[in-house]
Parts: C-alpha cells; structure tokens; sequence
C-alpha cells in the first residue's frame, strides 16, 4: 500500500521516533517513573512555551479543553463575547451557551480576521463582560487572528477574562502568554507538536486560578484543580492516555533541539510555500493575505469542479489527503494544512498532486 501524504491540519503525521515511544509498555501512572517524566516533561513545556505558568496536561481532545476551560471559570448567566469567525470560533461560543453564559457574539465574515477596533467598540458597549473568547487560528478558513492586538485591546478596555483557543497554532506560531497576560490558553497534542491525539493543555493565569474557586458550574472529570494538585505530586487525577505522554516527551526534545525560534521560522517559510504553489496552479485563496495562516492555507474550488470527485481522486489515485471545507463551506474550498512535523517536499508534492488531479478533472491550469 502506497504511503499516504496526510495533508490536513491534525491530526499530523508523527515522526518514527515519536511512534516508536507511543509503543513503549504501560507504567504505574502514580509511581515514581511517572513522577520523573512528568517533571522533564513540565520542565520542557515551560521552556519551550517560555512562561513561568504550570501546564496542565488533560486525557482530552482540544474541544475537551475548551469545555475544562468555561467549566472551571464561568457560572451561568456570566456575561461572555465570544467570536464567530468560523467553525471553531463558533465552537467555542457554543460551549460557553452549553454551560448557561449569557452569550453576545462578533460576527465575522469566513476568510477576514477580527478587526482589533470592532472587538473595541464592542467591549465599550458590554460594562460587565466576565469574558472573551478568542480563536488565535481559525483552521476551517485558515485565518491567523491578530490575536497580539485583540488581547491588548481586552486589556485596556475591561478587566474581563481572556481566553485563547491555540490549539492548531500552539507550538508553530508564535504566542507570548505570559507578556499578554492571557488567562487560559488552550492547545491540542495532535496538531504543531506532532503527537497523537488524546492529550490537551492548558495554561492559566493566578486570575483564571482564582475564578475557578468562584465559578458555580458543575465539573467532575474536568475540574483543573484536580489536575493541578495531581499534577504537583507528578502524576494525574484520572488514568492520562500514557502513549500520548511518551510521544510528547520525545518529539519535545526535537522541538527543543530546533528551537521555537527555528519551529515558527520553519512554519511561516513553508506556509508563504504553500501559498506562492496554490496561486502558481491559477487557484484562489480564500483566506485574507494579511491574516494568513502559519498552519494551514484555504483554496477556493475552481468553477466546473466536484470537489467530492477531486478529494476522491487525490486520495486514490494520488495518496494525497486534503481536508475538505467544513459546514457552510463544505464543497467550496480545499484545506491544505501544514503543521507539525512537516518539510518543503511535503507540500510541493501535495500541490504536485493537486496539479495532476485538477488536470485529470478536465481542469485547464
């Protein structure tokens, strides 16, 4: 069987080294070799995330953490403005409404990032909004929001909570959580830091601490201090997905070896690549140039194209997987992600096989 060129953004492919230690045998999760990983382990995501903030490792998937994040932190009828730029902005919107939030959201057309003065304007209008919602990368419009700008204008004009979903930026773009002051950031093992899914993480302020103790929201499984105080002790509240931590440990090191430095230079170098192949193939991209994504970059379907029998022919012709566009845009774009562990020839031959498709489809380059 041909090997697959798995181009979507998470989950991404894993290097042979970070597969080999998913492989490992089980341990006593609450013996002293659990304790010992964990502390490299948490030792090497500070340093690499370069904050002086815990970081709580959940056995979830991002959505995961983004529901251990409202749940900790908000009560029902807590005012909260949320962003809806796309699927996983909309998501997050959700789940704060699932949990009782007396919700107001921005809306944003699909392909434009928010604009730093509506996020403004907005907040000057909402006096006792308990917090704000942002998604840092929009993966389903492949859109990087200014999040630098909107966390400082979150700064200036309210003492609201902030919350970042980075969870396909984390690890490939930069973000200075710390010198933002955000309040709870949010990430995902399966997408920039190479690793099977079923891990999240989080990182909290001392204010987002404190407003776990005041929330009134119920929380079990995802009750973060538990994880904290587990955590301390070096092990976990609950069974963690033990594969998943030894596949981290591992593909850390790499990461620490190249430098988050050398990761978001290699991120931005390939996605510009990325871009530069879509347009030399006469494609639209859908995203807005200034906001384009580090991680991930959006097509427009040409006219006259199925996209159905495109995604069909890359996959069984050309051992090429694209992601398909999401919701309201599903049959209208292509996704092509490039996250992770991931190198120029990668890409060049997932646009390769792009162009070869197209062509296949009586699609005149």
């Amino acid at each position: 069987m041909a090997e697959i060129n798995l181009r979507i953004p998470g989950p991404t492919p894993c290097r042979e080294e970070v597969l080999e230690a998913v492989a490992r045998p089980m341990m006593n999760y609450r013996g002293p070799e659990m304790a010992e990983l964990m502390e490299e382990l948490t030792v090497n995501l500070k340093r690499f995330l370069d904050t002086s903030r815990d970081v709580l490792l959940v056995t979830a998937s991002g959505t995961g953490g983004l529901e251990a994040t409202i749940a900790n932190t908000i009560s029902s009828g807590d005012r909260v403005l949320g962003v809806n730029a796309g699927v996983f902005g909309r998501r997050f919107c959700d789940v704060a409404e699932a949990f009782g939030a007396s919700l107001r959201t921005i809306e944003v057309d699909e392909g434009l990032a928010l604009d730093p003065e509506t996020l403004k304007s907005t907040l000057h209008q909402e006096k006792n909004c308990r917090a704000v919602l942002l998604t840092h990368n929009e993966t389903s419009t492949a859109v990087a929001h200014p999040i630098e700008d909107l966390c400082r204008v979150v700064r200036e004009e309210s003492d609201a909570l902030v919350f970042v979903d980075a969870v396909s930026s984390l690890g490939a773009m930069p973000l200075p959580i710390d010198e933002l002051d955000i309040d709870v950031v949010i990430s995902g093992s399966q997408k920039a830091w190479g690793v099977p899914p079923g891990m999240a993480m989080l990182v909290l302020s001392e204010k987002a601490w404190k407003a776990t103790e005041l929330a009134t929201s119920p929380r079990f499984y995802f009750d973060l201090r538990r994880y904290r105080d587990a955590q301390a002790r070096g092990t976990f509240p609950f069974t963690p997905a033990l594969p998943v931590i030894y596949g981290l440990s591992v593909a850390l090191g790499f990461m620490l070896r190249e430098t988050p430095e050398g990761i978001f230079t290699r991120h931005a170098r390939i996605a510009a690549r990325a871009r530069e192949g879509v347009r030399s193939l006469g494609l639209e991209l859908f995203a807005d140039p200034e906001h384009a994504s580090s991680t991930v970059t959006a097509m427009k379907v040409p006219e006259g194209i199925d996209e159905s029998a495109l995604v069909a022919l890359l996959r069984t012709r050309y051992h090429t997987v694209y992601a398909r566009g999401q919701e309201g845009l599903r049959g209208k774009i292509l996704r092509l992600g490039h996250l992770g562990w991931v190198q120029e020839p990668e890409i060049d031959a997932a646009l390769r096989a792009l162009r070869s498709a197209l062509a296949d489809l009586g699609h005149r380059i």
